[in-house]
């Protein structure tokens, strides 16, 4: 995590509550993963910023394992759905079905109907699949028959997918993939992490490595502290440093395409959480620079030379925040 510049006043709201809670989290999937901390941190952002989050990464990563710990940790209800080729979009959201009694179709809840919904391989579902997904998470409501139906509070999409596979596998067009609060890759372990995991893993006495793991939060709480996060304070200063970072994309010669006024609300939102998470009331421009690359990187898009350069998303974010004077 970045470090603080701006020295902690008294805080207007009280947020020990909401920052004990987090710690609490971290320190549950803590006692499975090992490393990942920005991950975490990143996870635990986007929840309390009701945001969606697209996790990439090689097999073996943890990645599904630290989507299930952290639903796990919050006491709600969770759905895992395994996305594949032949997935149809009734399989996700539900369907009507006749009931030989009463003589009428009744809606039959999909899987997505949960608190905290794992999608894993999203990139594995056809395009009608994941569109019917996607209009669920912008809208948090679907209609089917004329009837809406709207999903309970707190409600969060956390997806996987595979970087480095292709057959069998269906891109996601930018337009969904600026449905996602974060895009985290999870990278492999250094040495020192890889030699705690196999100290972990040969410890185990359960085969179950998610048995130890204990709902420390309800549901509920997670909706009061989310409001909370969106009473966070922010400067016009802050806002405007936000502002300058998104317009840069767009002007950047390196990009074909810039990033969206949504990328900037995105920044304020997922940057009020952070800073909720450290336990302040108030959004420092650190908070900002930490935050900002990991929104824009999946909304922007490389030109064909750069990208034949060797240049990423990821690295072209990061220069363009490191760009953008800090407000003092």
């Amino acid at each position: 995590m970045i470090e603080e510049k701006i020295e902690i006043t008294e805080s207007r709201i009280d947020l020990s509550e909401l920052k004990t809670a987090a710690e609490n989290i971290r320190a549950e999937i803590k006692k499975i993963i090992i490393g990942q901390d920005v991950a975490v941190d990143l996870l635990l952002t986007a929840i309390l910023a009701d945001g969606h989050i697209l996790i990439e990464g090689v097999p073996g990563v943890a990645k599904t394992v630290l989507a299930k710990l952290a639903a796990k940790s919050i006491s709600a209800p969770f759905s895992r759905i395994q996305f594949t080729p032949d997935l149809m979009p009734s399989d996700v959201i539900g369907t009507s079905v006749f009931n030989e009694k009463t003589t009428e179709f009744e809606f039959k809840k999909g899987a997505v109907f949960a608190n905290i919904v794992l999608i894993d391989e999203i990139n594995r579902a056809p395009a009608k699949t994941q569109a019917a997904l996607f209009e669920v998470m912008a809208e948090r409501q679907i209609t089917v028959d004329g009837i809406t139906h709207k999903f309970s509070k707190p409600f969060t999409v956390i997806a996987t997918q595979n970087p480095i596979e292709h057959e069998g596998t269906y891109r996601l067009p930018e337009a969904q993939l600026d449905r996602f609060l974060f895009k985290i890759e999870i990278n492999y372990p250094n040495l020192h992490e890889e030699v705690e995991i196999i100290k972990s893993k040969n410890s185990l006495t359960d085969s179950d490595e998610t048995a130890t793991i204990k709902a420390v939060v309800k549901a509920k709480e997670i909706v009061k502290y989310q409001e909370l996060a969106r009473q966070i304070h922010v400067e016009e200063a802050v806002m405007e440093y936000i502002a300058k970072i998104v317009v840069a994309t767009r002007t950047n010669a390196f990009l074909y395409l810039g990033a969206s006024p949504r990328a900037s609300i995105a920044i304020l939102n997922a940057s009020k959480a952070y800073a909720a998470l450290q336990g302040r009331d108030f959004i420092t421009p650190d908070d900002v620079k930490f935050i900002a690359p990991f929104v824009m990187k999946h909304r922007i898009l490389l030109t064909p030379e750069r990208e034949m350069e060797g240049l990423t998303p990821a690295i072209v974010a990061k220069q363009i925040v490191e760009s953008i004077e800090v407000p003092r």
